[in-house]
């Protein structure tokens, strides 16, 4: 693989104006059911004590792969925990990051620098993203993959990338995760949907297309956990996909229930905000944001 080191990047454009309320479709979550675990968000570390383990950790460091995965994928973003080279046995929770239609490239330097000014992996790349996060009693770092699609991407992208990343890299397969954002909130819905027994929680933003029942029954039955994102006047991708997939999936009477956060916009970004690792929610009492809530869960 040849590795091509990123510039640091600064981000395109700013937050955008959005007022923060918030519509929330929270029904009681279940803990500890079938083949996925739910750690009790009342255990989820104090904000002292989750700053005093980052401190711990050395930050991420994000390198650009310029490698082929398969034809429609050229390289990607590696981002790996500070002390992954030197705790050579640990395994680490994975994200898999999707990006949107106008990060597509083909994987060489300045199309992977492009894909790193967006969400997560902007975070990443300007160290603003925590090296580590406390949740119960444990402190994790995550392995973060963002995948750069030279068009738009299928299921057998999503897959090829998944398989990728277990093979070449220490992964706990128990803490497999999804987020990603409009063209790649669309593949992380119909892929999850498609490989439930395999993802523990997923985060789509202004996904651009909604599963089908048969995909929203997979995920609700097999305890997925699901917080997805929108906001309420999305010019591009319409709010209402993201409304029909989030009741579609509890009208299946899920282990887990899906959430959702519909910000006040008229802006189709909404992961600026939703990925931002200071931007948080209070859930069941206990404030935290889309990382430390992903880690609640695992299969």
């Amino acid at each position: 693989m040849k590795f091509l080191k990123l510039a640091p990047i600064v981000i395109a454009a700013a937050f955008f104006a959005t007022s923060c309320s918030k519509q929330l479709d929270v029904p009681a979550q279940s803990a500890d059911q079938m083949n996925i675990s739910a750690l009790p968000t009342a255990s989820l570390a104090t904000p002292q004590a989750a700053a005093a383990a980052s401190t711990t950790v050395a930050p991420m460091v994000q390198t650009a792969v310029s490698t082929s995965i398969n034809s429609n994928i050229g390289g990607f973003l590696q981002a790996l925990p500070g002390d992954y080279n030197t705790n050579t046995t640990a395994k680490y929770p994975l994200i898999l990051f999707f990006h949107g239609k106008g990060e597509s490239g083909n994987g060489n330097a300045a199309g992977l620098a492009k894909l790193a000014t967006q969400s997560l992996p902007n975070y990443i790349q300007n160290k603003k993203f925590p090296a580590s996060f406390t949740v119960k009693s444990g402190t994790y770092s995550f392995i973060v993959i963002s995948p750069q699609f030279k068009s738009a991407p299928g299921l057998g992208d999503a897959g090829a990338v998944l398989d990728y990343a277990v093979k070449h890299y220490r992964v706990d397969p128990s803490r497999i995760y999804i987020v990603g954002l409009s063209m790649g909130g669309g593949l992380t819905w119909a892929y999850s949907g498609y490989n439930y027994k395999k993802i523990a929680a997923i985060v789509p933003m202004c996904g651009w297309l909604t599963p089908t029942s048969g995909q929203a029954k997979n995920m609700a039955s097999s305890g997925m956990a699901v917080w997805a994102f929108h906001n309420n006047a999305d010019p591009t991708v319409n709010v209402s996909l993201t409304n029909n997939t989030v009741t579609m999936i509890n009208g299946y009477n899920p282990l887990v229930a899906a959430r959702k956060t519909i910000f006040t916009s008229t802006s189709h970004n909404c992961w600026t905000k939703a990925s931002d690792p200071n931007y948080k929610e209070v859930i069941n009492g206990v404030s935290m944001n889309i990382y430390e809530w992903l880690l609640q869960y695992k299969r």
